[in-house]
């Protein structure tokens, strides 16, 4: 492994003003669970890490109670939000997927920036984030922008950063009553790996806990980046839910994924598991509804 000069910048302005003194040469790194691994393996060899450790701001994790917007710093860890008991009660999709990454040890240090920022199509992070319509705040050379989460990916390990530019922070919208999320990582073993494939369902219904007025449908491993199934959800908007129309709804988000053949599975095997899962997180989503009334 390259040497390196390890920088402990304590505010996002400095850090982004080290970034822009050593240009090319310089990596931002978090919880480091992704970098060192890349590092070690040779797949990047920068003179300097900045580490985001030490930036408070980035680590701060909240419910403003006047607007109902949920924020959740980059450097919030996975672990953090796995016992948070407003994450637990609130908003289950984020608690079931960061709570099947990695290890105990992985998520007690890996960070929930770092999750979408290392832009893999297997990222559980960022199912829930797009499911919940969450705006990612970047700060840069050239100041702040928002950007919502379903647009921050290009391709695998490519986002729409630009150099020096460090994602500050998640928003998540009030969610609106009668709602219910889930999450499922589905894989060849009830252990650590990366997931075959993921899936989130998110589900409002009107006062009559019936008939639907908002869906998301988000599948991870299905495509290059993690997608929304946007006509699968379509077809819940407006319908009475039961489990005959999540199942056509599963079957219309296989038909709009782009899974593929890979040495972990079969393209036809990861469709069948979205029409089933895509049933499954629609009906767990319904009975958490159930349970809030």
């Amino acid at each position: 492994m390259k040497e390196f000069k390890y920088l402990s910048p304590e505010s996002v302005e400095d850090a982004i003003s080290l970034y822009g003194q050593h240009s090319e040469t310089s990596k931002f790194v978090a919880g480091g669970t992704d970098v060192i691994v890349k590092l070690k393996e040779g797949w990047m060899e920068p003179d300097f890490l900045i580490s985001l450790k030490k930036i408070k701001e980035l680590s701060d994790l909240h419910k403003n109670e006047a607007t109902k917007e949920l924020s959740i710093g980059a450097l919030v860890t996975h672990a953090t939000l796995e016992k948070s008991l407003m994450i637990q009660n609130r908003y289950p999709i984020i608690y079931d997927a960061v709570s099947n990454i990695g290890s105990l040890q992985v998520r007690n240090v890996g960070t929930i920036g770092g999750n979408l920022i290392n832009a893999v199509p297997s990222a559980d992070g960022a199912v829930p984030m797009i499911a919940l319509d969450g705006v990612a705040l970047l700060h840069g050379p050239d100041g702040e922008r928002s950007v919502e989460v379903k647009d921050l990916f290009i391709k695998p390990y490519v986002t729409v950063l630009k150099p020096g530019e460090i994602l500050k922070k998640i928003t998540i919208p009030p969610q609106e009553a009668n709602t219910g999320s889930a999450y499922i990582k589905f894989g060849r073993r009830a252990a650590m790996e990366l997931p075959l494939i993921g899936i989130g369902v998110l589900l409002t219904l009107d006062t009559d806990q019936k008939t639907c007025t908002k869906a998301r449908i988000v599948l991870g491993v299905a495509a290059p980046t993690p997608m929304r199934a946007f006509e699968a959800e379509k077809s819940l908007v407006g319908q009475k839910i039961n489990e005959e129309i999540l199942v056509k709804a599963g079957q219309i988000a296989a038909d709009e994924s782009k899974v593929r053949d890979s040495v972990r599975g079969k393209a036809w095997h990861r469709k069948e598991m979205i029409k089933v899962h895509v049933r499954r997180m629609g009906l767990k989503c319904l009975d958490i509804i159930k349970k809030q009334s």
